[in-house]
């Protein structure tokens, strides 16, 4: 849950201070770089739904893994940004972009006990990335730091919001 809370906030602390500068940044395209975050981690799914399930039920082969993939994330981005109107989509789609890229580069500092990684790269490439195994999913300090982070973000932008 940790990792979770941490990437969503990581989206947040980036969007915010994009939301400083940038006008059209309002919170709730702060809010979609916060899903976009979430959007790799949808491979949970798998918990609940098994590809099995999925595939009987399509008929085709299926798996979840891909969603936590560059390609897989792509698609689910192009799908959710039709889902707003068409003067937001750029933007829309550009926040939703922040926050997946925002997760794939946390998850690139993660240390994997294994040695296995992700192939994050598919579908150019299906080799793992070499990371700096600078923490496991599990530690509490990324989550610690990115509360702090958010927290000083937060005060920082209401701050700036409310009249002297």
């Amino acid at each position: 849950m940790a990792d979770l809370l941490t990437h969503v906030l990581t989206a947040y602390v980036l969007a915010t201070l994009l939301s400083l500068r940038d006008d059209r940044i309002t919170p709730a395209m702060v809010t979609a770089a916060m899903v976009g975050g979430v959007v790799p981690d949808l491979n949970r799914i798998g918990l609940l739904v098994p590809s099995s399930t999925v595939e009987a039920a399509l008929g085709v082969p299926f798996a979840w893994d891909a969603l936590l993939t560059v390609g897989g994330v792509a698609v689910v981005i192009a799908l959710g940004t039709l889902l707003v109107p068409r003067r937001l989509r750029p933007t829309t789609a550009g926040m939703l972009s922040l926050g997946a890229l925002s997760h794939f580069t946390l998850d690139y500092l993660l240390l994997f006990p294994s040695g296995y990684t992700h192939p994050y790269l598919w579908p150019v490439t299906a080799a793992g990335l070499p990371g700096p195994n600078l923490y496991l999913s599990s530690a509490r300090w990324p989550a610690v730091v990115a509360v702090a982070a958010a927290a000083a973000i937060y005060t920082a932008a209401a701050r700036r919001r409310t009249p002297d």
